[in-house]
Protein backbone atom coordinates (compact mmCIF):
# COMPACT_ATOMS: atom_id res chain seq x y z
CA UNK A 1 0.00 0.00 0.00
CA UNK A 2 2.77 2.42 0.87
CA UNK A 3 4.33 2.10 -2.58
CA UNK A 4 0.91 2.99 -4.00
CA UNK A 5 0.70 6.06 -1.77
CA UNK A 6 4.09 7.17 -3.06
CA UNK A 7 2.82 6.77 -6.62
CA UNK A 8 -0.31 8.81 -5.83
CA UNK A 9 1.77 11.66 -4.43
CA UNK A 10 4.13 11.53 -7.41
CA UNK A 11 1.28 11.71 -9.95
CA UNK A 12 -0.16 14.71 -8.12
CA UNK A 13 3.23 16.40 -7.90
CA UNK A 14 3.88 15.93 -11.64
CA UNK A 15 0.36 16.72 -12.89
CA UNK A 16 -1.51 19.98 -13.46
CA UNK A 17 -4.09 19.18 -10.78
CA UNK A 18 -2.96 19.53 -7.16
CA UNK A 19 -4.82 18.32 -4.08
CA UNK A 20 -6.43 21.69 -3.30
CA UNK A 21 -9.90 22.92 -4.13
CA UNK A 22 -8.32 25.96 -5.82
CA UNK A 23 -6.38 23.75 -8.24
CA UNK A 24 -9.30 21.38 -8.80
CA UNK A 25 -11.45 24.35 -9.82
CA UNK A 26 -9.61 24.15 -13.16
CA UNK A 27 -11.84 21.17 -13.90
CA UNK A 28 -14.49 21.43 -16.63
CA UNK A 29 -17.28 18.93 -17.22
CA UNK A 30 -16.53 17.10 -20.50
CA UNK A 31 -18.69 17.77 -23.52
CA UNK A 32 -19.41 14.04 -23.83
CA UNK A 33 -20.88 14.04 -20.33
CA UNK A 34 -23.15 16.96 -21.11
CA UNK A 35 -24.58 14.90 -23.99
CA UNK A 36 -25.28 11.63 -22.18
CA UNK A 37 -28.61 11.38 -20.40
CA UNK A 38 -29.34 7.81 -19.31
CA UNK A 39 -27.25 5.19 -17.54
CA UNK A 40 -27.64 1.86 -15.75
CA UNK A 41 -26.55 1.36 -12.14
CA UNK A 42 -25.97 -2.24 -10.92
CA UNK A 43 -26.15 -3.30 -7.27
CA UNK A 44 -24.96 -6.90 -7.25
CA UNK A 45 -22.93 -8.63 -4.59
CA UNK A 46 -22.97 -10.87 -1.51
CA UNK A 47 -26.18 -9.19 -0.32
CA UNK A 48 -27.91 -10.69 -3.39
CA UNK A 49 -27.65 -14.15 -1.80
CA UNK A 50 -29.99 -13.63 1.19
CA UNK A 51 -32.09 -11.37 -1.09
CA UNK A 52 -33.95 -10.08 1.94
CA UNK A 53 -34.67 -6.54 3.12
CA UNK A 54 -32.19 -4.61 1.01
CA UNK A 55 -28.53 -4.27 0.09
CA UNK A 56 -28.01 -3.21 3.72
CA UNK A 57 -28.45 -6.82 4.87
CA UNK A 58 -24.82 -6.98 6.04
CA UNK A 59 -25.51 -4.18 8.53
CA UNK A 60 -29.07 -4.95 9.53
CA UNK A 61 -28.58 -8.68 10.18
CA UNK A 62 -26.39 -7.70 13.14
CA UNK A 63 -28.95 -5.31 14.68
CA UNK A 64 -31.03 -7.07 17.30
CA UNK A 65 -34.74 -6.59 16.72
CA UNK A 66 -34.46 -5.83 13.02
CA UNK A 67 -36.39 -7.93 10.53
CA UNK A 68 -33.08 -9.00 8.99
CA UNK A 69 -31.78 -10.16 12.38
CA UNK A 70 -34.87 -12.29 12.94
CA UNK A 71 -34.83 -13.61 9.38
CA UNK A 72 -31.18 -14.55 9.71
CA UNK A 73 -31.70 -16.51 12.92
CA UNK A 74 -34.69 -18.36 11.48
CA UNK A 75 -33.08 -19.10 8.12
CA UNK A 76 -29.35 -19.50 8.75
CA UNK A 77 -28.94 -19.91 12.51
CA UNK A 78 -26.90 -18.06 15.10
CA UNK A 79 -24.64 -15.26 13.93
CA UNK A 80 -21.59 -16.73 15.60
CA UNK A 81 -22.03 -19.91 13.53
CA UNK A 82 -23.17 -18.35 10.24
CA UNK A 83 -22.17 -14.75 9.66
CA UNK A 84 -22.26 -12.50 6.63
CA UNK A 85 -18.94 -13.85 5.33
CA UNK A 86 -20.53 -17.30 5.04
CA UNK A 87 -22.69 -16.09 2.16
CA UNK A 88 -19.58 -15.68 0.00
CA UNK A 89 -19.31 -19.35 -1.10
CA UNK A 90 -23.01 -19.18 -2.02
CA UNK A 91 -22.40 -16.23 -4.34
CA UNK A 92 -21.40 -18.26 -7.38
CA UNK A 93 -22.71 -16.06 -10.22
CA UNK A 94 -22.95 -19.23 -12.28
CA UNK A 95 -25.31 -17.71 -14.87
CA UNK A 96 -23.54 -14.35 -15.18
CA UNK A 97 -23.16 -13.43 -18.86
CA UNK A 98 -21.74 -9.91 -19.16
CA UNK A 99 -22.34 -9.74 -22.91
CA UNK A 100 -26.04 -10.51 -22.47
CA UNK A 101 -26.28 -7.90 -19.71
CA UNK A 102 -24.71 -5.20 -21.86
CA UNK A 103 -26.88 -6.08 -24.85
CA UNK A 104 -29.94 -5.64 -22.62
CA UNK A 105 -28.67 -2.30 -21.31
CA UNK A 106 -28.04 -1.12 -24.84
CA UNK A 107 -31.54 -2.23 -25.85
CA UNK A 108 -32.82 -0.16 -22.92
CA UNK A 109 -31.22 2.91 -24.46
CA UNK A 110 -28.47 3.31 -21.85
CA UNK A 111 -25.32 5.25 -22.70
CA UNK A 112 -23.25 4.52 -19.59
CA UNK A 113 -22.98 1.56 -17.21
CA UNK A 114 -22.17 1.92 -13.51
CA UNK A 115 -21.49 -1.37 -11.68
CA UNK A 116 -20.88 -1.16 -7.94
CA UNK A 117 -17.24 -2.13 -7.60
CA UNK A 118 -17.35 -2.31 -3.80
CA UNK A 119 -20.36 -1.85 -1.57
CA UNK A 120 -20.52 -1.04 2.14
CA UNK A 121 -19.99 -4.72 2.95
CA UNK A 122 -16.37 -4.51 1.79
CA UNK A 123 -16.44 -7.29 -0.83
CA UNK A 124 -14.60 -6.17 -3.95
CA UNK A 125 -16.24 -7.24 -7.21
CA UNK A 126 -12.95 -6.78 -9.04
CA UNK A 127 -9.37 -8.03 -9.08
CA UNK A 128 -7.61 -6.27 -6.22
CA UNK A 129 -4.13 -6.49 -4.74
CA UNK A 130 -5.22 -4.69 -1.56
CA UNK A 131 -7.41 -7.40 -0.06
CA UNK A 132 -8.00 -11.09 -0.67
CA UNK A 133 -11.74 -10.57 -0.09
CA UNK A 134 -12.65 -10.12 -3.75
CA UNK A 135 -14.52 -11.85 -6.55
CA UNK A 136 -11.35 -13.27 -8.08
CA UNK A 137 -10.36 -15.21 -4.96
CA UNK A 138 -13.80 -16.06 -3.60
CA UNK A 139 -17.43 -16.46 -4.61
CA UNK A 140 -17.63 -16.16 -8.41
CA UNK A 141 -13.84 -16.58 -8.72
CA UNK A 142 -13.77 -14.24 -11.71
CA UNK A 143 -13.33 -10.53 -12.27
CA UNK A 144 -17.01 -9.74 -12.76
CA UNK A 145 -16.42 -5.98 -12.73
CA UNK A 146 -13.64 -6.32 -15.28
CA UNK A 147 -15.79 -8.51 -17.52
CA UNK A 148 -18.58 -5.91 -17.50
CA UNK A 149 -16.08 -3.13 -18.21
CA UNK A 150 -14.74 -5.01 -21.22
CA UNK A 151 -18.21 -5.64 -22.66
CA UNK A 152 -19.24 -2.00 -22.11
CA UNK A 153 -16.25 -0.78 -24.09
CA UNK A 154 -16.85 -3.36 -26.83
CA UNK A 155 -20.46 -2.19 -27.14
CA UNK A 156 -19.49 1.49 -27.39
CA UNK A 157 -20.94 2.35 -23.97
CA UNK A 158 -19.21 4.41 -21.30
CA UNK A 159 -17.61 2.30 -18.57
CA UNK A 160 -17.91 3.55 -14.99
CA UNK A 161 -17.26 2.47 -11.42
CA UNK A 162 -19.08 3.06 -8.15
CA UNK A 163 -17.38 2.98 -4.75
CA UNK A 164 -19.33 2.68 -1.50
CA UNK A 165 -16.31 1.75 0.58
CA UNK A 166 -16.39 4.77 2.90
CA UNK A 167 -19.28 3.45 5.00
CA UNK A 168 -17.38 0.22 5.69
CA UNK A 169 -15.75 2.12 8.56
CA UNK A 170 -18.85 1.38 10.64
CA UNK A 171 -21.18 -0.69 8.53
CA UNK A 172 -20.96 -3.96 10.47
CA UNK A 173 -20.00 -2.52 13.83
CA UNK A 174 -23.21 -3.76 15.47
CA UNK A 175 -21.84 -7.28 15.16
CA UNK A 176 -19.49 -6.56 18.06
CA UNK A 177 -22.42 -5.93 20.40
CA UNK A 178 -23.29 -9.62 20.89
CA UNK A 179 -21.92 -13.08 20.13
CA UNK A 180 -21.28 -13.10 16.39
CA UNK A 181 -18.50 -13.80 13.93
CA UNK A 182 -17.46 -10.11 14.02
CA UNK A 183 -14.89 -9.85 16.78
CA UNK A 184 -11.40 -8.63 17.53
CA UNK A 185 -8.57 -8.83 16.74
CA UNK A 186 -8.84 -7.30 13.29
CA UNK A 187 -6.30 -5.76 10.95
CA UNK A 188 -6.29 -3.94 7.64
CA UNK A 189 -7.34 -6.22 4.81
CA UNK A 190 -9.64 -8.36 6.96
CA UNK A 191 -13.19 -8.59 5.63
CA UNK A 192 -14.87 -7.11 8.71
CA UNK A 193 -12.12 -4.58 9.54
CA UNK A 194 -12.66 -2.15 11.20
CA UNK A 195 -16.38 -2.48 12.19
CA UNK A 196 -16.39 0.66 14.33
CA UNK A 197 -19.36 2.02 16.31
CA UNK A 198 -22.02 3.47 14.04
CA UNK A 199 -22.15 7.30 14.01
CA UNK A 200 -24.92 9.75 13.32
CA UNK A 201 -24.84 9.40 9.54
CA UNK A 202 -24.97 13.14 8.86
CA UNK A 203 -22.71 14.40 11.64
CA UNK A 204 -19.75 15.78 9.68
CA UNK A 205 -17.49 15.50 12.73
CA UNK A 206 -18.68 12.21 14.28
CA UNK A 207 -16.34 10.22 16.50
CA UNK A 208 -14.55 7.93 16.29
CA UNK A 209 -13.46 9.50 13.02
CA UNK A 210 -11.92 7.30 10.33
CA UNK A 211 -8.23 6.74 11.03
CA UNK A 212 -5.34 7.59 8.75
CA UNK A 213 -4.87 3.86 8.09
CA UNK A 214 -8.49 3.42 6.97
CA UNK A 215 -8.46 6.59 4.85
CA UNK A 216 -5.22 5.66 3.12
CA UNK A 217 -6.64 2.22 2.41
CA UNK A 218 -9.80 3.88 0.99
CA UNK A 219 -7.70 6.13 -1.24
CA UNK A 220 -5.58 3.27 -2.54
CA UNK A 221 -8.65 1.16 -3.33
CA UNK A 222 -10.16 4.03 -5.33
CA UNK A 223 -6.93 4.73 -7.21
CA UNK A 224 -6.46 1.02 -7.90
CA UNK A 225 -9.86 1.05 -9.65
CA UNK A 226 -8.75 4.04 -11.71
CA UNK A 227 -5.47 2.46 -12.80
CA UNK A 228 -6.78 -1.02 -13.54
CA UNK A 229 -10.06 -0.22 -15.34
CA UNK A 230 -9.81 3.43 -16.47
CA UNK A 231 -13.47 4.25 -15.74
CA UNK A 232 -14.79 7.39 -17.43
CA UNK A 233 -17.02 8.13 -14.41
CA UNK A 234 -16.42 7.39 -10.73
CA UNK A 235 -19.47 7.59 -8.46
CA UNK A 236 -19.15 7.95 -4.69
CA UNK A 237 -21.96 7.13 -2.33
CA UNK A 238 -22.68 9.18 0.81
CA UNK A 239 -20.53 9.56 3.95
CA UNK A 240 -17.47 10.79 2.07
CA UNK A 241 -18.77 14.19 3.18
CA UNK A 242 -17.38 13.46 6.66
CA UNK A 243 -14.67 15.95 7.58
CA UNK A 244 -12.01 13.24 7.88
CA UNK A 245 -12.31 12.40 4.18
CA UNK A 246 -11.69 15.93 2.87
CA UNK A 247 -7.88 15.70 2.33
CA UNK A 248 -8.30 12.31 0.69
CA UNK A 249 -11.09 13.45 -1.63
CA UNK A 250 -8.77 16.18 -2.92
CA UNK A 251 -5.98 13.66 -3.40
CA UNK A 252 -8.24 11.27 -5.23
CA UNK A 253 -9.64 13.94 -7.57
CA UNK A 254 -6.17 15.27 -8.37
CA UNK A 255 -4.88 11.75 -9.03
CA UNK A 256 -7.88 10.77 -11.20
CA UNK A 257 -7.86 13.96 -13.26
CA UNK A 258 -4.08 13.81 -13.75
CA UNK A 259 -4.26 10.16 -14.79
CA UNK A 260 -6.99 11.08 -17.28
CA UNK A 261 -4.66 13.73 -18.69
CA UNK A 262 -2.06 11.01 -19.18
CA UNK A 263 -4.62 8.89 -21.06
CA UNK A 264 -5.75 11.92 -23.10
CA UNK A 265 -9.26 11.39 -21.71
CA UNK A 266 -11.82 13.50 -19.87
CA UNK A 267 -13.49 12.01 -16.82
CA UNK A 268 -16.19 12.73 -14.23
CA UNK A 269 -16.68 12.29 -10.48
CA UNK A 270 -20.23 12.04 -9.08
CA UNK A 271 -20.73 13.06 -5.43
CA UNK A 272 -23.45 13.80 -2.87
CA UNK A 273 -23.96 16.14 0.10
CA UNK A 274 -21.39 18.77 -0.92
CA UNK A 275 -18.54 16.33 -0.35
CA UNK A 276 -16.58 18.00 -3.16
CA UNK A 277 -16.23 21.74 -3.66
CA UNK A 278 -18.79 22.97 -6.17
CA UNK A 279 -17.36 23.02 -9.67
CA UNK A 280 -14.73 20.34 -9.05
CA UNK A 281 -17.07 17.40 -9.81
CA UNK A 282 -20.73 16.66 -10.69
CA UNK A 283 -23.41 16.66 -7.95
CA UNK A 284 -25.84 13.76 -7.61
CA UNK A 285 -29.25 13.49 -5.91
CA UNK A 286 -30.21 10.06 -4.59
CA UNK A 287 -33.78 9.07 -5.39
CA UNK A 288 -34.71 12.70 -6.01
CA UNK A 289 -34.78 15.64 -8.36
CA UNK A 290 -34.44 19.39 -8.49
CA UNK A 291 -37.62 21.45 -8.63
CA UNK A 292 -36.15 23.85 -11.19
CA UNK A 293 -33.68 23.80 -14.07
CA UNK A 294 -30.03 24.28 -13.13
CA UNK A 295 -27.32 26.07 -15.14
CA UNK A 296 -24.89 23.24 -14.26
CA UNK A 297 -25.06 19.54 -15.12
CA UNK A 298 -26.19 17.15 -12.41
CA UNK A 299 -27.34 13.58 -11.98
CA UNK A 300 -30.18 11.77 -10.26
CA UNK A 301 -29.82 8.13 -9.30
CA UNK A 302 -32.76 5.88 -8.53
CA UNK A 303 -33.79 2.24 -8.78
CA UNK A 304 -36.46 0.20 -10.53
CA UNK A 305 -37.53 -0.96 -7.05
CA UNK A 306 -38.84 1.38 -4.37
CA UNK A 307 -37.68 -0.68 -1.39
CA UNK A 308 -34.20 -1.84 -2.32
CA UNK A 309 -31.25 -1.26 -4.62
CA UNK A 310 -30.45 -4.97 -4.84
CA UNK A 311 -32.60 -7.93 -5.78
CA UNK A 312 -34.84 -9.09 -2.96
CA UNK A 313 -37.68 -11.56 -3.04
CA UNK A 314 -40.85 -9.50 -3.44
CA UNK A 315 -39.30 -6.22 -4.60
CA UNK A 316 -41.82 -3.35 -4.86
CA UNK A 317 -41.32 -2.14 -8.42
CA UNK A 318 -42.06 1.16 -10.08
CA UNK A 319 -43.69 1.25 -13.49
CA UNK A 320 -41.73 2.12 -16.59
CA UNK A 321 -44.05 5.12 -17.02
CA UNK A 322 -43.03 6.51 -13.62
CA UNK A 323 -39.37 6.16 -14.54
CA UNK A 324 -39.76 7.70 -17.99
CA UNK A 325 -41.66 10.68 -16.56
CA UNK A 326 -38.84 11.21 -14.06
CA UNK A 327 -36.28 10.87 -16.85
CA UNK A 328 -38.05 13.54 -18.90
CA UNK A 329 -38.35 15.91 -15.95
CA UNK A 330 -34.69 15.43 -15.05
CA UNK A 331 -33.44 15.98 -18.62
CA UNK A 332 -35.54 19.15 -18.94
CA UNK A 333 -33.67 20.54 -15.91
CA UNK A 334 -30.13 19.78 -17.15
CA UNK A 335 -29.79 16.45 -15.34
CA UNK A 336 -29.23 12.88 -16.34
CA UNK A 337 -30.71 9.70 -14.84
CA UNK A 338 -28.75 6.72 -13.49
CA UNK A 339 -31.26 3.87 -13.11
CA UNK A 340 -30.40 0.91 -10.90
CA UNK A 341 -31.28 -2.75 -11.38
CA UNK A 342 -30.54 -5.67 -9.04
CA UNK A 343 -29.48 -9.00 -10.57
CA UNK A 344 -30.01 -12.26 -8.70
CA UNK A 345 -27.08 -13.99 -7.00
CA UNK A 346 -26.72 -16.46 -9.87
CA UNK A 347 -26.22 -13.60 -12.35
CA UNK A 348 -29.65 -13.59 -13.98
CA UNK A 349 -31.56 -10.34 -14.30
CA UNK A 350 -35.09 -10.61 -12.84
CA UNK A 351 -37.94 -10.64 -15.34
CA UNK A 352 -39.49 -7.46 -13.90
CA UNK A 353 -36.21 -5.53 -14.16
CA UNK A 354 -35.82 -6.74 -17.74
CA UNK A 355 -39.40 -5.80 -18.64
CA UNK A 356 -38.99 -2.26 -17.28
CA UNK A 357 -35.71 -1.77 -19.13
CA UNK A 358 -37.15 -2.95 -22.44
CA UNK A 359 -40.21 -0.70 -22.09
CA UNK A 360 -37.94 2.29 -21.45
CA UNK A 361 -35.84 1.30 -24.45
CA UNK A 362 -38.91 1.07 -26.67
CA UNK A 363 -40.00 4.57 -25.65
CA UNK A 364 -36.51 5.94 -26.28
CA UNK A 365 -36.37 4.37 -29.74
CA UNK A 366 -39.34 6.50 -30.71
CA UNK A 367 -38.63 9.61 -28.66
CA UNK A 368 -34.88 9.60 -28.11
CA UNK A 369 -34.24 12.71 -30.20
CA UNK A 370 -35.93 14.71 -27.43
CA UNK A 371 -33.57 13.17 -24.85
CA UNK A 372 -30.17 12.27 -26.27
CA UNK A 373 -27.94 15.30 -26.62
CA UNK A 374 -30.85 17.54 -25.63
CA UNK A 375 -30.18 20.95 -24.17
CA UNK A 376 -32.05 23.32 -21.92
CA UNK A 377 -34.73 25.41 -23.54
CA UNK A 378 -35.65 28.86 -22.18
CA UNK A 379 -38.17 27.15 -19.90
CA UNK A 380 -38.06 23.65 -18.50
CA UNK A 381 -41.71 23.15 -17.65
CA UNK A 382 -45.28 24.27 -17.37
CA UNK A 383 -48.28 22.74 -15.64
CA UNK A 384 -49.81 22.23 -12.20
CA UNK A 385 -47.73 19.34 -10.84
CA UNK A 386 -44.66 20.54 -8.98
CA UNK A 387 -41.68 18.39 -8.14
CA UNK A 388 -40.71 18.04 -4.48
CA UNK A 389 -37.02 18.85 -4.35
CA UNK A 390 -34.53 16.73 -2.46
CA UNK A 391 -33.42 13.18 -1.82
CA UNK A 392 -35.53 10.08 -1.20
CA UNK A 393 -38.61 11.55 -2.89
CA UNK A 394 -39.13 9.01 -5.65
CA UNK A 395 -41.53 6.51 -4.06
CA UNK A 396 -44.68 8.60 -4.54
CA UNK A 397 -46.48 8.45 -7.88
CA UNK A 398 -46.59 11.99 -9.22
CA UNK A 399 -50.10 12.93 -10.43
CA UNK A 400 -49.08 14.25 -13.83
CA UNK A 401 -51.83 15.51 -16.16
CA UNK A 402 -52.08 16.54 -19.82
CA UNK A 403 -51.25 20.09 -18.68
CA UNK A 404 -47.84 18.99 -17.36
CA UNK A 405 -45.31 19.73 -20.10
CA UNK A 406 -41.52 19.48 -20.06
CA UNK A 407 -39.27 21.13 -22.64
CA UNK A 408 -35.96 20.24 -24.26
CA UNK A 409 -34.31 21.42 -27.46
CA UNK A 410 -32.08 19.92 -30.12
CA UNK A 411 -30.97 22.02 -33.08
CA UNK A 412 -33.93 23.75 -34.71
CA UNK A 413 -36.47 21.83 -32.68
CA UNK A 414 -38.14 22.43 -29.35
CA UNK A 415 -39.60 19.28 -27.85
CA UNK A 416 -42.70 19.76 -25.72
CA UNK A 417 -43.24 16.52 -23.80
CA UNK A 418 -46.68 15.95 -22.32
CA UNK A 419 -46.32 13.70 -19.28
CA UNK A 420 -49.79 12.15 -19.33
CA UNK A 421 -52.22 12.32 -22.27
CA UNK A 422 -54.17 9.13 -21.63
CA UNK A 423 -57.65 9.51 -23.12
CA UNK A 424 -56.81 12.87 -24.71
CA UNK A 425 -56.40 13.93 -28.34
CA UNK A 426 -55.35 17.53 -27.79
CA UNK A 427 -52.87 19.58 -25.84
CA UNK A 428 -52.48 23.30 -25.19
CA UNK A 429 -48.99 24.67 -24.60
CA UNK A 430 -48.97 28.12 -23.04
CA UNK A 431 -45.21 28.60 -23.23
CA UNK A 432 -45.38 28.55 -27.06
CA UNK A 433 -47.93 31.38 -27.34
CA UNK A 434 -47.57 33.91 -30.14
CA UNK A 435 -46.27 37.27 -28.93
CA UNK A 436 -47.01 40.52 -30.79
CA UNK A 437 -44.82 42.64 -28.52
CA UNK A 438 -41.14 41.86 -29.00
CA UNK A 439 -40.32 43.73 -25.79
CA UNK A 440 -42.20 41.20 -23.67
CA UNK A 441 -40.07 38.50 -22.04
CA UNK A 442 -42.04 35.76 -23.78
CA UNK A 443 -41.26 33.40 -26.64
CA UNK A 444 -41.07 35.29 -29.95
CA UNK A 445 -39.94 32.49 -32.25
CA UNK A 446 -41.64 31.43 -35.48
CA UNK A 447 -43.21 27.96 -35.50
CA UNK A 448 -42.99 26.30 -38.91
CA UNK A 449 -44.36 22.83 -38.17
CA UNK A 450 -45.46 20.40 -35.48
CA UNK A 451 -45.13 16.61 -35.33
CA UNK A 452 -46.09 14.02 -32.72
CA UNK A 453 -43.34 11.44 -32.41
CA UNK A 454 -44.66 7.91 -32.87
CA UNK A 455 -48.23 9.00 -33.59
CA UNK A 456 -49.07 11.69 -36.08
CA UNK A 457 -46.67 13.43 -38.45
CA UNK A 458 -49.22 16.07 -39.43
CA UNK A 459 -51.46 17.02 -36.51
CA UNK A 460 -53.76 20.01 -36.67
CA UNK A 461 -52.31 22.99 -34.85
CA UNK A 462 -52.95 26.66 -34.34
CA UNK A 463 -51.31 29.40 -32.34
CA UNK A 464 -52.47 32.62 -30.75
CA UNK A 465 -51.48 34.89 -27.91
CA UNK A 466 -52.72 32.32 -25.39
CA UNK A 467 -50.71 29.34 -26.57
CA UNK A 468 -50.10 26.57 -29.11
CA UNK A 469 -53.07 24.25 -29.60
CA UNK A 470 -52.42 20.79 -31.06
CA UNK A 471 -55.03 18.18 -32.01
CA UNK A 472 -53.83 14.67 -32.76
CA UNK A 473 -54.99 11.07 -32.44
CA UNK A 474 -56.47 9.86 -29.16
CA UNK A 475 -53.74 8.59 -26.85
CA UNK A 476 -54.64 5.31 -25.14
CA UNK A 477 -51.70 4.94 -22.73
CA UNK A 478 -50.05 7.03 -20.02
CA UNK A 479 -46.55 7.18 -21.51
CA UNK A 480 -45.20 10.72 -22.15
CA UNK A 481 -45.97 12.06 -25.62
CA UNK A 482 -43.42 14.15 -27.49
CA UNK A 483 -44.42 17.09 -29.69
CA UNK A 484 -41.64 18.09 -32.07
CA UNK A 485 -41.90 21.79 -32.86
CA UNK A 486 -39.80 23.22 -35.70
CA UNK A 487 -38.69 26.75 -34.83
CA UNK A 488 -37.31 29.16 -37.43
Amino acid sequence: MYNFLEKINRVIEDGRYKDTWESLQQYHVPEWYEKIKFGIFIHWGIYSVPAFGSEWYSRNMYIKGSKEYTHHLETYGKHENFGYKDFIPMFKAENFNPKDWVELFKEAGAQYIMPVAEHHDGFQMYDSKLSKWNAINMGPQRDVFGALTKECINAGLINCASSHRAEHWFFMGHGKEFASDIKEPMQRGDFYWPSMPEPDFFDLYSEPAPTKEFLEDWLCRCCELVDKYKPKIIYFDWWIQHSAFKPYLKKFAAYYYNRADEWNEEVVINYKHDAFAFGTAVPDIERGQFADAKPYVWQSDTAVAKNSWCYTVGNDYKTSTQIICDLVDIISKNGRLLLNIGPKADGTIPDEDRKILLEIGQWLKTNGEAIYGAKLWRKSEEGPTKIKEGELMDAEIKPFTFEDIRFTMNGSYVYAICLNMRGKDNVFIKSLAETSNAHEPNFNGIIKSVEVLGYDKHPEWSRDDKGLSIKTVRIDNDMPVVFKVFID
